[in-house]
């Protein structure tokens, strides 16, 4: 579903931001992303629906390669759902509202459908009664699962996620995570940008772990928490489960 082939990507003639990734991530699968602050985690993820550019490599998702000049990003990026550490809703919209826009703009439903689209979503992520409040009148992870479901109105083939607890309360995470779980259980595809260890053990397929830009170790899951290859993989597993 995702191919991404010796992706390289600078920000400066000076600073490579990304060296040499390559992995790929099968229909159905939950690939997790760790690693520490800096190591290109997010870039990497967001370079699959070209939110960032790479100046080498490719990267092709569903057989679309995304690097393609004569590629049409807008229809690309409406099949990949992608839900962000910050939610980036519209404040000055309901929340139904929030779901209903790209539905009717990008996939020219009509808006009595985009409507009842939305509110499936809304309960599926337990939010129905929330449909006429704006964001700000709502919790952080209540604002998160509307993103998701926001996501989910176009019918994507693909999720991707950039830290989506980590701008959360502690308390709200856990909200957050479950409908991530019961997505993945569902059969989503994902690629996932997370600190939390806990939901990569529990639905993740395959593990990829990056340091500096390169991708270190990519592993089935349980390979990764048994006995990481690498040095640095194995620090930094040390570090975050040991608390």
């Amino acid at each position: 579903m995702i191919e991404i082939s010796h992706v390289n990507k600078w920000y400066s003639p000076t600073f490579q931001v990304l060296t040499d990734c390559t992995t790929s991530v099968t229909k159905g699968e939950v690939v997790v992303v760790c690693g520490p602050s800096g190591s290109g985690k997010s870039t990497l993820i967001k370079c699959v629906n070209a939110l960032e550019p790479f100046q080498s490599g490719d990267i092709s998702v569903d057989g679309t390669k995304v690097n393609d000049p004569k590629t049409n990003l807008p229809k690309l990026r409406s099949r990949v759902g992608m839900v962000f550490q910050h939610f980036e809703l519209f404040p000055h919209l309901k929340i139904i509202d929030n779901l209903c826009l790209a539905q009717e703009k990008v996939l020219g439903r009509a808006h009595d459908n985009s409507v009842t689209k939305g509110m499936q979503l809304l309960e599926r992520v337990g939010l129905k009664e929330q449909a006429q409040k704006f964001p700000a009148q709502l919790s952080g992870g209540q604002q998160q699962r509307v993103a998701i479901a926001r996501a989910l109105a176009m019918d994507p083939i693909v999720m991707l996620f950039d830290e989506p607890t980590s701008a959360l309360d502690p308390e709200m995470v856990s909200e957050v995570l479950d409908v991530m779980v019961d997505l993945a259980r569902e059969g989503m595809t994902m690629m996932v940008v997370t600190h939390e260890m806990g939901f990569a053990r529990k639905v993740a397929n395959r593990v990829i772990f990056m340091d500096r830009g390169e991708i270190v170790e990519d592993a089935p899951k349980d390979d990764f928490f048994g006995k990481p290859r690498s040095d640095r993989a194995q620090k930094f597993l040390s570090k975050i489960l040991s608390h």
